[in-house]
């Protein structure tokens, strides 16, 4: 399949409202170094956090920048676990078959996939500055011609019905209604076609969002959802779960790695943790064939 089948990018599309705007001149703006940083270790810039067991080992000896060395690259490995866990959920796929990835960032989701499946990609985002970053690591790495990003809104992509056979979130669910995106992800998908979600979301039988959560959405100017609305939206729009898993405690060491990272904090660590911890906020995976 080529790219025209699916439709390319020549020009930005701009956000349609000031919500949208907010949020890709917070993008186009973002230089984090805990997003640069990572990526510059092996070139996959991943915009979401890690999981898995943390090789404390990182944190000893006196030199202070092999130490920061050390923690990032920790830290990178953690969030490239999370990017491969989500990968996994998403076969079986072939060199044939094309994906989606919803709310790309940097790139580094589609990277992971076109590698691990030969598969072609398209990733969306509302800012251009990561669109034209994550296409001119495409061009670097020579897969160019496998994987493109594009910008526009993920709720309304242009590209035809059922293109893909495989479509994902990864922690980007924050910024938009759940339904309107599902129904894109459905329309996108092939019949039997498989969506994954990676996100951080509130738990329902904790209460309302707490103030953890409310921080967290002041940070990241989103909008944090509680898990039974994931679930409600899918239901709506023909996404049936197939697998569901809780990773809170997967990602508790990332966090509690990453507050110790002098050179990354962005002083939303222990806000995370505190919410991770209480039991309002859940951190979820979910799996969903489309029907």
């Amino acid at each position: 399949m080529s790219f025209t089948d699916v439709g390319t990018t020549t020009a930005p599309v701009p956000p349609q409202s000031t919500y949208q705007n907010r949020v890709a001149d917070y993008w186009n703006a973002e230089e984090n170094p805990v997003n640069l940083e990572l990526g510059k270790i092996d070139d996959l810039y991943h915009h979401h956090y890690g999981v898995g067991d943390v090789d404390w080992s990182v944190l000893e000896g006196s030199d202070a920048e092999l130490r920061q060395e050390r923690i990032t690259a920790e830290l990178h490995r953690l969030e490239h676990a999370q990017a491969e866990l989500l990968a996994a959920r998403l076969g079986p796929l072939s060199g044939a078959d094309r994906v989606f990835d919803a709310g790309c960032g940097r790139g580094g989701g589609s990277v992971v996939a076109h590698l691990r499946y030969g598969c072609a990609a398209d990733g969306v985002t509302i800012s251009a500055k990561q669109a034209e970053f994550a296409n001119e690591q495409a061009r670097n790495r020579g897969i160019d011609d496998s994987v493109r990003y594009h910008c526009r809104d993920m709720l309304d992509t242009g590209f035809p019905s059922g293109a893909f056979a495989a479509s994902w979130n990864n922690e980007s669910t924050m910024y938009v209604e759940l339904d309107l995106l599902f129904a894109e992800h459905a329309r996108l998908l092939r019949r039997g076609g498989r969506y994954v979600v990676i996100t951080g979301c509130y738990n329902d039988t904790y209460g309302r969002a707490s103030r953890e959560v409310s921080l967290i959405n002041a940070h990241y100017i989103c909008d944090i959802h509680p898990r039974s609305a994931y679930f409600r939206a899918m239901a709506r729009n023909r996404l049936v779960p197939v697998h569901v898993q809780d990773l809170t405690a997967a990602t508790l060491p990332y966090w509690e790695l990453r507050r110790q990272a002098e050179h990354l904090v962005t002083g939303i660590e222990d806000t995370f943790l505190t919410a991770y911890r209480n039991g309002s906020f859940q951190y979820l995976l979910i799996a969903a064939d489309r029907v």
